[in-house]
């Protein structure tokens, strides 16, 4: 569907650091997140692992390393309307950018966390090598978006239901899109 993709220039770096604290309103206090990502940013966790019933701090997000950005970046607009601070809220969640890869739990992989089966639906060839690659970050986003997009993120009111079918928890949606609304304020 999206054939050859280069990869151009990457968005330039960013200059300094986070300014100051950016608040999670999506949020729901103490609410966790089944994947990769781990509580929501900033809620409490017990000694037993679970969320602790507080409210969350306000968290300053991680950098996003520039391959990712640039991938998020150049991806997102093959779904219109699909925001690429989302993608980038996704690979927070999921991997933290890429930097968690490990297989999950569930059997999810890749940069993105797609189970096999989504994969072989949905995996993107962006090099043009013949085969995607679900460990490939340059695939892996470009998949995310294909993903969503089929899963009604560029209709109207559609990008909530597009995250909750990417992994089924309301508190995934919250964590995604506060992670969104983070890198939108930091990011521009």
């Amino acid at each position: 569907m999206f054939g050859k993709v280069l990869i151009g220039s990457l968005a330039a770096p960013v200059a300094g650091l986070v300014l100051g604290a950016v608040a999670m309103a999506a949020q729901v206090a103490g609410a966790g997140v089944a994947g990769a990502g781990g509580p929501v940013p900033g809620a409490a966790v017990s000694d037993s692992g679970e969320a602790a019933d507080v409210q969350p701090t306000p968290q300053v997000p991680d950098p996003i390393p520039l391959l990712m950005l640039g991938l998020y970046q150049e991806a997102a607009p093959t779904c219109p309307g699909l925001p690429w601070e989302v993608l980038a809220g996704i690979g927070r969640v999921e991997t933290d950018h890429g930097r968690n890869t490990a297989v999950s739990s569930a059997g999810a992989e890749g940069p993105m966390q797609f189970m096999p089966a989504t994969w072989a639906e949905y995996g993107v060839d962006v090099h043009g090598t013949g085969v995607p690659d679900i460990h490939d970050p340059a695939d892996a986003v470009f998949a995310a978006a294909r993903l969503l997009c089929a899963d009604g993120a560029s209709a109207a009111g559609g990008l909530s239901g597009a995250i909750f079918a990417y992994n089924h928890s309301d508190a995934y949606v919250a964590n995604v899109l506060g992670w969104a609304a983070a890198y939108r304020a930091e990011y521009g």
